[in-house]
């Protein structure tokens, strides 16, 4: 596997961690691209971050800095900031592209995207200039600063550190979306004191503050200013804070704070080794690093959110739907389990008292329940707490008491209790159609799937079934039961309710699992059901085939030929993954466009349970399926795309459409995955999870954890598979672990 095939640069290695090496000039045509629904631009971007903020750099050598702990909003503006200036005397340059030296034009400055970290680095005039911003590691809501300057010749230097706060908030997910960065914004002002200059409002809130540690000649216009006076072969190293002064104070030592952050880092981040995906070894740990930099503290709602950035976030200004924070949650309890029940408990709370989770929060954490009302979303919080108790045998997480959301005025009730009203609305409300499946409402996973529809949308929105929720419900309940058993096993008081309500899901389950075997046309299984329509009778609809297989729905045989369906009709000629919708062509409406986004694009959420339920039946082809999802084939296939490089969209486009290895755009709408086509943590979260799918990792029905036998290895502060299913697990309370050698037993570190 070469390190170099992308147009942008090369993988490697600084401080034991994958980082990526951009080389390319943003002025070489290879970086010039189009948003589709704004002005095509050279400047292009990804986030990291860590619990607390993320930082959003860009080739331009700049960075911006986005906070969702009260709402979302951007604290430096949409476009970067965060640059070093250097006077020499005889002139001035800064690391952004508006004013790099003119010999950064021939030789531009290496720009290096570390798990939580972005460096500039580069030459000019026997000066070298290495500016590096860290996140560092927890809920510290800092950035680090560190600017090393050294010269090969005498040198006298007035070296600047320079940021512009300006607060705005992004445009309301059904308002005008014509003018992106500029609503809300609000005049900031910079108050200097000291060692660090303020930026506040007008009213003289805090907005952000900068501190400088070292002593400082003067600040100008709010940039703090040091002036060097080096001899030859001398070098500097400068040290600056930017960050929320009034939730907590900078580092005290950020020399210290780097190097304790490194370690931590290197320690939380887990590793992979696979003889069959060789970009594992690498991208195990950098996707874990986007995964958790996507975390914020929620200052609303309390815990911690995970949304799913990108698009919907950056330029929609929403956190949605419910169910995505939960699957990007699902890796982390094999890693930072603690971070994955903040999620659950978090995302939990968007709930009201009868169980109903919404779509989605707005930029301001209110509910929104008017354009979508998916009917899935409880099957999501059910799932992800089956497996975090199977993991860590967590019992006493699920007695503790959590909000409802603040708009209900309601009592808090203990997580289990918030998860089983979830249930009672999945099958109160939500309830069946006439032919018995779970209603599909407006939308099930597929927010589209109404509009993709041949029968008109109230008539499926109202009468309408879903397939797929039936088969994913027929695998989740079984989970969502053994979970409800454990925790009633401990109960002190009555636990008569939960047992009963374990019984009612399992027998669901088993009904559920019938009809879905009875939605087999010979080929694959029907997708939905409307009155007097059959949805998926002519053409294969990805997302329910692979629960078909997982809940047992699917005989051995028509697990295989689904499988070689699927493989020679729908994923052939793809080099990142399996359609959407296949045999092709395939039918869309009119608005909509063969081969993006939910037209048979490609989705990683559920490739993942492609792989995941080819596993046991064509092996070849789960590890090959993970293989393409993998940043190195995009990058291979498509090596002058930045989406896919080192960060990726919730959807890309098949090579069949017009932009290929791109994402999705409606113009129409004004709404574009490729107006921010990177840094969605479907792209970093579902490969994680494959990869633990593939080892055999996942809940039992009865409430342990199974593992496999594979060979190939993954290693966490938490857990560890080593090969040939042996490996140990740091729980939290009792756990069983079923191995190919038998069942383990035990809590803290179990040995299996």
């Amino acid at each position: 596997m070469s390190d170099q095939v992308s147009s942008f640069g090369e993988w490697g290695v600084v401080d034991g961690l994958p980082v990526f090496h951009e080389t390319v000039s943003p002025t070489d045509p290879v970086c010039t691209w189009d948003p589709v629904i704004e002005p095509t631009t050279n400047r292009h971007w990804a986030a990291f971050g860590n619990r607390r903020f993320q930082a959003i750099a860009d080739n331009h050598g700049t960075l911006a800095i986005w906070d969702t702990a009260t709402s979302f909003q951007w604290l430096t503006g949409a476009l970067g900031t965060g640059v070093t200036t250097v006077d020499t005397g005889g002139g001035s340059w800064a690391t952004d592209l508006s004013r790099w030296p003119d010999a950064w034009s021939a030789e531009p400055p290496t720009r290096t995207w570390g798990p939580t970290w972005f460096t500039v680095r580069g030459t000019c005039d026997g000066i070298d200039i290495e500016r590096s911003t860290f996140a560092p590691d927890g809920d510290l809501p800092w950035l680090v600063v560190r600017v090393t300057v050294a010269t090969s010749r005498a040198a006298v230097l007035t070296v600047a550190e320079e940021w512009t706060v300006r607060r705005s908030a992004v445009a309301p997910f059904f308002g005008d979306r014509s003018e992106q960065t500029g609503d809300s914004v609000e005049s900031i002002r910079s108050v200097a004191a000291g060692d660090r200059v303020r930026f506040v409002d007008d009213t003289g809130a805090p907005q952000l503050s900068l501190v400088s540690y070292q002593p400082l000649t003067r600040i100008d216009g709010g940039e703090p200013r040091v002036e060097l006076d080096l001899a030859a072969g001398e070098s500097r190293t400068l040290w600056f804070a930017i960050g929320r002064e009034e939730e907590a104070p900078p580092p005290t030592d950020p020399e210290a704070e780097w190097v304790r952050s490194l370690d931590a880092l290197r320690a939380r981040l887990p590793v992979a080794s696979s003889g069959r995906v060789a970009a594992l070894q690498r991208e195990v740990p950098w996707h874990a690093a986007m995964l958790t930099g996507g975390a914020c503290t929620d200052k609303v709602l309390g815990n911690h959110t995970l949304d799913q950035a990108s698009a919907y976030s950056f330029r929609l200004g929403f956190n949605g739907a419910a169910r995505d924070p939960l699957q990007h949650a699902l890796p982390l309890v094999y890693s930072e389990p603690d971070l994955a029940l903040s999620v659950l408990r978090n995302t939990c709370s968007w709930a009201t008292p009868d169980g109903e989770l919404p779509y989605a929060l707005d930029a301001q954490k209110q509910r929104m329940t008017l354009r979508y009302r998916p009917s899935d979303q409880a099957l999501w919080s059910m799932w992800l707490a089956s497996e975090y108790l199977a993991a860590t045998g967590d019992v006493a997480a699920f007695t503790e008491a959590l909000p409802f959301h603040p708009s209900c005025d309601a009592e808090p009730a203990p997580l289990v209790d918030h998860l089983s009203r979830q249930y009672r609305h999945l099958i109160d409300v939500v309830g069946v159609g006439a032919h018995g499946h779970i209603r599909i409402l407006n939308a099930d996973w597929n927010d589209s799937a109404l509009t993709l529809s041949p029968l008109p949308r109230d008539v499926m929105m109202n009468e309408g079934e879903s397939v797929l929720n039936s088969a994913m419900a027929a695998w989740v309940l079984p989970r969502f039961a053994g979970c409800l058993r454990r925790i009633a096993s401990a109960a002190e008081g009555d636990a008569s309710t939960m047992l009963a309500l374990a019984d009612d899901a399992d027998r669901r389950a088993d009904d559920w699992r019938d009809l879905v075997a009875g939605e087999w046309n010979g080929r694959w299984f029907h997708r939905a059901l409307g009155p007097g329509a059959v949805i998926g009778a002519d053409d294969c609809w990805l997302e329910v085939q692979p629960w078909a297989i997982l809940c047992g729905a699917a005989t051995e045989d028509q697990a295989e030929q689904l499988l070689a369906t699927i493989d020679a009709t729908m994923r052939d000629d793809s080099p990142v993954g399996c359609r959407l919708r296949g045999p092709r062509p395939i039918k869309v409406p009119a608005e909509r466009l063969p081969g993006q986004g939910t037209s048979g694009g490609i989705w990683y959420s559920i490739n993942m349970t492609l792989a995941w339920a080819a596993r046991d039946v064509a092996p070849d082809l789960a590890w090959d399926e993970l293989d393409r999802m993998t940043l190195h084939a995009h990058s291979k296939a498509y090596p002058d795309i930045w989406e896919g490089t080192i960060s990726g969209p919730d959807s890309y486009n098949t090579p069949e459409s017009s932009r290929p290895g791109a994402t999705w755009a409606w113009p129409s709408s004004h709404v574009a995955m490729q107006s921010f086509p990177v840094t969605n943590l479907h792209a970093h979260a579902q490969v994680l999870l494959t990869y633990l799918r593939l080892l055999g990792v996942e809940p039992t029905a009865a409430g342990s954890l199974r593992v496999g036998s594979a060979d190939d290895r993954f290693t966490s502060s938490t857990f560890s598979l080593e090969g040939g299913g042996h490996g140990w697990l740091q729980s939290t309370g009792p756990v069983t672990v079923a191995t190919p050698h038998g069942e383990v037993s035990g809590s803290g570190r179990v040995t299996f």
